[in-house]
């Protein structure tokens, strides 16, 4: 997900399709170029993947990170990149493509469900709001773009089913706009609190481990009820785990959990 900041977010960045915008694509094995899209791809994980993911492969996130993800550090970012890991193969296939196609297609991440249309979030730096922005960008090789079949952004989504995907990715995308700017105090994010943060956002079976094996729980407060969906509800540790790279790195206080006072 793109992230852009504007001083006046009522103005749409280069490319970005008006609200209102139609566009015609169709992707099936009819069409001469399927799958081709699934080929040597930097394409990025957001943390709600890494949980459908995990899941539908029925492994630990620890497993899932070690298997399948290359964590990368770019330029004047100051939280890593998380990249799913292409098949060791000639033309470096999606570790998850089949003869027959996507074979963990009812759970594949968010940049496959969205594809050719790609999400991005405008900051307002005056307001402090953000909003959705899209953008309309098949390959040159795809012959999907030259389909018929005529799609709003809102129905493709509906289509695809990345509504939630759309929801979580823009929660994680507010937590990682904070990292714009260095909290690292020259550790860098492989220091001990840069650690803690990823493994908060990606690592969730770890992050279990830490809030119920460790104080967490007495230096923090949390509903009683939410500590118990914790306990086997992913979605909900992430948001938990969200909160607490907000606090914990940042001091943004959270409903979702306090310090108790010393």
């Amino acid at each position: 997900m793109k992230c852009i900041e504007l001083d006046d977010s009522r103005k749409l960045p280069e490319g970005a399709m008006p609200d209102d915008a139609v566009f015609a694509f169709d992707c099936n094995p009819g069409v001469s170029c399927f799958n081709r899209c699934c080929h040597n791809l930097n394409l990025f994980l957001y943390p709600y993947d890494v949980i459908r993911l995990k899941h539908r492969l029925g492994i630990s996130s620890d497993i899932f990170l070690e298997r399948h993800v290359d964590v990368v550090l770019r330029d004047s970012c100051y939280f890593p990149e998380v990249l799913l890991s292409m098949a060791e193969l000639p033309d470096k296939p999606c570790p998850f493509l089949s003869p027959s196609g996507c074979s963990v297609y009812e759970d594949r991440p968010e940049a496959c469900r969205m594809f050719p249309v790609e999400q991005g979030v405008i900051y307002d730096a005056a307001s402090g709001r953000s909003r959705k922005i899209h953008f309309f960008k098949p390959p040159e090789f795809c012959q999907g773009a030259r389909e018929q079949r005529q799609w709003s952004v809102d129905a493709w989504i509906q289509d695809q089913g990345a509504a939630v995907y759309n929801r979580k990715t823009q929660r994680w995308s507010e937590v990682k706009y904070l990292f714009q700017s260095d909290p690292w105090a020259g550790e860098g994010p492989n220091g001990q609190r840069g650690k803690m943060a990823f493994m908060a956002a990606y690592n969730l079976d770890q992050f279990r481990d830490f809030v119920f094996g460790s104080s967490f729980l007495k230096r923090y407060k949390m509903a009683s009820a939410l500590r118990e969906k914790i306990r086997k509800d992913d979605v909900e540790l992430l948001k938990v785990g969200l909160a607490w790279i907000e606090l914990f790195i940042w001091g943004k206080p959270s409903p979702l959990l306090r310090p108790f006072k010393k």
